[in-house]
């Protein structure tokens, strides 16, 4: 990917976007919808999670949304009308395509190498849940709602990845009642639940979910990715086969120089600034 290439992926049009002191903060910002997700910033996201993987001045993300809000999910103009359409129309190849690019969004974040934070407040729905749900670490507030709900469409809860994600958070029987149910799940029983890590004011949510992401920014990078892509790899595999995988992946990360820095300021009494190789 060329600088060029890198620079302009970066620039995204249909959400905000800064980065700060090694965190890229991403926020879906159409307050007035409640931040719904649009065909054109589902490419849009996609592409800029791939891109992230050759960023070398980001190392954190934080996912937010404006105005009070986390998502609503797919815009019902811009997306569920055409998808009706569609089906009018018997163009399953169509609704195929765009079920496929839905589904890419979550492959790129799982992908990106940095931690994604996602920052929840407010509503949280259909495709916005997903996008919570895809990223590896989540604030909350109490009075989020979180809700799951393409059965409340006729649709099923296999959407995106969730029947293999959310369980895995939430564990089987959790999952299966927010899928089949769609029902909303509030701030405080998403943290009972451990889907949100902890929960904050609606007023501090974004400050500490940016703490989150620059503290991790700040660590060892290269180690954060391996243990990403662990976390992702190892769901299909045995535990023999993933401690072996573990011992290939900490040997290489044995290697780099962040794992000598850490020894050097530990054998001087200082704290060590991780340099991501």
């Amino acid at each position: 990917m060329t600088d060029k290439f890198l620079a302009a992926a970066l620039r995204p049009r249909h959400f905000g976007w800064h980065v700060a002191d090694r965190v890229a903060t991403i926020t879906l910002d159409r307050p007035e919808r409640k931040n719904p997700l649009t065909l054109e910033s589902y490419q849009e996201l996609t592409d800029t999670f791939g891109a992230l993987a050759h960023a070398r001045d980001v190392r954190a993300v934080v996912v937010t949304g404006a105005g009070g809000n986390f998502s609503s999910g797919g815009d019902v103009h811009d997306i569920i009308g055409p998808l009706v359409a569609m089906r009018r129309a018997g163009d399953h190849v169509g609704l195929l395509r765009f079920t496929q690019m839905t589904g890419s969004l979550v492959k790129a974040m799982r992908a990106c190498p940095q931690p994604i934070v996602a920052a929840v407040d407010g509503v949280c729905a259909g495709a916005g849940a997903i996008v919570a749900m895809a990223s590896d670490l989540r604030l909350g507030t109490a009075r989020c709602k979180v809700a799951f709900l393409f059965v409340r469409v006729g649709l099923s809860g296999a959407d995106m990845g969730a029947c293999a994600i959310l369980p895995r958070i939430v564990g089987h029987g959790r999952a299966s009642e927010l899928l089949f149910t769609g029902r909303a799940m509030g701030g405080e029983e998403g943290e009972r639940w451990g889907f949100f890590n902890h929960l904050a004011a609606p007023e501090v949510l974004l400050a500490e979910a940016g703490a989150l992401a620059r503290a991790l920014a700040h660590g060892p990078t290269a180690a954060h990715a391996a243990t990403k892509r662990c976390l992702h790899e190892e769901w299909a595999m045995d535990v023999d086969a993933a401690i072996d995988h573990e011992a290939r992946v900490q040997a290489e990360c044995m290697g780099g120089e962040d794992f000598e820095r850490a020894y050097v300021a530990f054998v001087e009494k200082r704290t060590p600034a991780f340099e991501g190789n």
